[in-house]
């Protein structure tokens, strides 16, 4: 039980550092938190974790939203949520689980494939911005696991790494609002006992913010994904032989 809570401790402090700017680790959060609560019930844990999170980045990074990229990627990623809210209302805990470790895996080569190709290959056009907005409303809803088709889009239209952090953080301030009512009606993952969890875990999502902050500014981008992209493999690993 102690280790389990150390290891909540620390899935909430990765998100704080994640909505601080370090973009894609918020994988490890699902993962963590799927090892500690179990897989359908840690999207609802981790839910009002994120909109927290959410306020904290879109205050600090406002002043880089870029609002004209969003109108091709956000209404597709809402549909997305929709269709995911009904086809994972009724799955079983042990088909969510796989199906949240492949959704990972997957998540693991897009995010190889955007660090490889995004730059040139990849075009920032309505088809593109609807089909990976689409994915990631579905994602986000099945796991919480938008966060590499979004970093693909982004990563798509060229802007610079601050205007990326400044307007990814108002699409899942307003996709994770969104979710909300899903989780709270239909899923039901999202009670009393769930907002009790976050009121102990929230102080170490603060921090990490700070932290996440501050160390974007140190670390290479090439050197932390392709760390990244390792752990987030066993992450996954980890899901599926639990």
């Amino acid at each position: 039980m102690e280790f389990n809570l150390i290891l909540a401790f620390l899935a909430a402090f990765l998100l704080g550092v994640g909505k601080g700017g370090i973009k894609g680790i918020s994988i490890l959060t699902v993962t963590l938190m799927a090892l500690v609560y179990g897989a359908k019930n840690s999207t609802g844990i981790i839910l009002p974790l994120l909109i927290a999170g959410d306020i904290m980045a879109v205050i600090y990074f406002k002043k880089y939203t870029k609002w004209k990229y969003l109108v091709h990627f956000l209404p597709w990623m809402l549909v997305g949520v929709v269709v995911a809210s009904f086809i994972g209302k009724d799955l079983p805990e042990a088909t969510f689980k796989n199906w949240m470790a492949g959704i990972i895996l997957f998540s693991v080569v897009f995010m190889w494939f955007s660090e490889s190709t995004a730059k040139s290959v990849l075009p920032d056009d309505r088809l593109f911005g609807g089909s990976i907005g689409f994915a990631a409303g579905f994602t986000t809803m099945i796991g919480n696991l938008a966060g590499p088709f979004a970093n693909l889009f982004f990563l798509a239209t060229r802007l610079p790494k601050n205007e990326i952090i400044g307007s990814s953080a108002w699409v899942f301030f307003i996709v994770n609002n969104f979710k909300v009512p899903f989780h709270v009606f239909s899923w039901k993952t999202i009670t009393w006992d769930t907002l009790q969890t976050n009121l102990t875990l929230l102080p170490f999502v603060f921090m990490g913010f700070f932290v996440g902050v501050k160390i974007v500014s140190y670390f290479t981008e090439k050197f932390f994904r392709q760390f990244l992209l390792v752990v987030t493999a066993i992450g996954a690993i980890l899901i599926f032989i639990k």
